[in-house]
């Protein structure tokens, strides 16, 4: 891939050559695995926003811009650090929405009337002005997204030089999901979002904050190739156990949240859980793609909560079959179809290699040369508060020691 900055920072610093997601290996579960050190059984994410139960006869639907505090139940780095006296900020990360311990935010959808929004516009660093409204900033191809994050990223740092910043990047994942690990177009959005890793470290040099900056470079997930869809409420739509008029789900008596390569299966009236589940599962076993079904109580053997423990958890989970994935529209009659435009995806058990991260550590306080066979997203949250010099209780993982210099 042509990553230069990236390999550079790797050279100079240090390495997780593989590194264990967390399950459901999806973007704002492990985000929020990573700043909290904690599994999704106790920092409470489970999905790309808030899943919100609409009625027994009803499917649920998420909530993605859902405020901080409704979502994640754990402490966060940044939460200890602003409550040490740091400054904090974020650019684009997830979950992290109204966060109180935040200073600074340049967020996934800018707000026109933002601090750092106006900061920008003032200053004439926005390399395109038209924030206008979010209608304009929604329209925006993910490209143009990450070189504006970027530019907010650099401004932060340079204007208000926190002492942690959270900076979240989005081409790779769009170009993997349309084209598929492997495609020219990952290897394409690859060295882009590079670039971009290049311009951030323009910025901090430009501050004279680089030889007091360290840097963690960490993905959330990889990426498996899908050349089949699944349509799980399609089957529950001919099974009778939802029902639409055109594309519009009327009533259900059970429902599938996808997640790509995974999904959880509810019933909508808990009322009716004895009654319904075993039929439930029965239609979904049976379905092409369809590689295992689990009891939402078998959540914590996967790092996950049961039911009882979290309104979000199913109460079944399933996982898609190599090379399938699943998706949500009730619609047509058939429950599996060659797959468009959508040729890679992740979800799968974070046990698939498949789906392992890296994790790089370069400048201030890392050691030359290290290199790790395999470390944990667990582990991410107790290495930034040793850097932060914070405290970091209740982990699950723990600091890389061997990432620092003198090795303790």
């Amino acid at each position: 891939m042509p990553i230069p900055n990236l390999r550079r920072l790797a050279a100079e610093g240090a390495l997780g050559e593989a590194m264990t997601v967390s399950n459901p290996s999806i973007t704002w579960i492990n985000h929020t695995t990573l700043v909290t050190g904690v599994s999704p059984a106790k920092h409470g994410v489970l999905y790309n926003g808030l899943l919100v139960r609409q009625g027994p006869t009803l499917p649920p639907k998420i909530e993605q811009w859902a405020e901080r505090d409704r979502m994640v139940f754990a402490p966060t780095v940044y939460d200890r650090a602003f409550q040490s006296g740091l400054k904090t900020a974020e650019v684009d990360w997830v979950a992290i929405t109204k966060a109180p311990t935040i200073h600074w935010s340049y967020p996934e959808l800018p707000n026109p009337e933002g601090v750092i929004e106006q900061e920008m516009k003032a200053s004439s660093k926005l390399w395109d002005a038209s924030l206008a409204d979010i209608d304009t900033v929604r329209s925006k191809n993910i490209a143009w997204k990450d070189l504006q994050w970027t530019q907010a990223a650099v401004h932060i740092i340079q204007e208000h030089r926190p002492n942690f910043l959270l900076f979240h990047l989005l081409s790779t994942d769009a170009s993997n999901h349309s084209y598929g690990p492997g495609s020219t177009a990952s290897y394409v959005a690859y060295g882009y979002v590079d670039q971009l890793v290049g311009r951030l470290l323009e910025g901090i040099k430009a501050a004279g904050l680089q030889d007091k900056t360290t840097l963690i470079v960490s993905t959330d997930h990889g990426f498996k190739k899908v050349s089949k869809i699944t349509f799980p409420n399609v089957a529950l739509r001919k099974a009778g156990l939802l029902q639409t008029i055109g594309a519009r789900v009327t009533r259900c008596d059970a429902w599938v949240q996808v997640q790509g390569g995974m999904a959880f299966a509810f019933v909508t009236d808990p009322a009716r859980k004895i009654e319904l589940l075993p039929r439930l599962r029965e239609t979904l076993a049976s379905l092409e793609g369809v590689d295992r079904v689990l009891n939402g109580s078998e959540g914590p053997t996967l790092g996950m909560p049961t039911p009882e423990q979290n309104t979000g958890m199913g109460d079944l989970i399933l996982f898609a079959k190599k090379g399938y994935a699943f998706q949500a529209p009730a619609v047509g009659e058939n429950d599996v179809s060659d797959s468009t435009g959508y040729l890679g995806t992740h979800g799968y058990p974070a046990s698939d290699p498949e789906l392992d991260g890296i994790l790089i550590a370069s400048g201030y306080g890392i050691r030359k040369g290290v290199k790790l066979e395999r470390v944990s997203n667990l582990d991410v949250a107790p290495t930034l508060s040793r850097l932060l010099e914070i405290e970091s209780p209740g982990n699950e993982g723990r600091a890389l020691q061997e990432f620092f210099e003198g090795g303790q």
